[in-house]
């Protein structure tokens, strides 16, 4: 049981440093018989800059409220990405969400993150400094984040292929 009580504390000290960023807010509108009834959808990411990454949705009556269920869900959805030297990704690839469709790409020491709107925001977070990113189909800002979330979960190191393969990073 004290291990259950210790676990919880270092996931809510890990949950703590992560940084948020609002993707989109908008108002949903349910039409009833008594009229129309508004909410408030938020999206948000949240990250550490450092290889951890979560995107969430939450709605609400009010906006903070619906910020407030946006972290929490994008702190349950937090994963891990990989990343060569701290700073890019190791190859080129597609993520795919919906109509949207986010080409990532690698690119040299210093020339940081070229992209726009909600996968700017992602790459931030996760930690990315060097890469080109280009939103190719609908531009739905919360599929074009997931779309770059996809991306970035999909990259293979070459550690990564080796050890599948059951070889060493030489042998490839």
């Amino acid at each position: 049981m004290d291990k259950k009580v210790v676990n919880r504390k270092n996931n809510d000290a890990k949950k703590n440093l992560l940084e948020e960023k609002v993707i989109s807010i908008s108002k949903v509108t349910k039409v009833t018989k008594g009229g129309r009834h508004f909410r408030f959808k938020a999206d948000v990411a949240v990250g550490n800059r450092k290889g951890l990454i979560g995107i969430g949705t939450g709605k609400a009556n009010e906006v903070s409220e619906a910020i407030k269920k946006a972290i929490q869900a994008a702190n349950k959805n937090v994963v891990k990405i990989s990343l060569i030297d701290n700073r890019t990704i190791p190859h080129e690839i597609t993520g795919k969400v919906g109509r949207s469709i986010v080409l990532l790409k690698p690119a040299k020491e210093g020339r940081g993150i070229i992209a726009g709107g909600a996968a700017r925001a992602v790459l931030e977070l996760a930690g990315v400094k060097d890469i080109v990113a280009k939103s190719l189909g609908a531009n739905t800002q919360i599929n074009v984040a997931k779309a770059t979330l996809e991306g970035l979960q999909a990259q293979r190191t070459p550690e990564h292929i080796a050890e599948l393969r059951g070889k060493k990073v030489e042998e490839l």
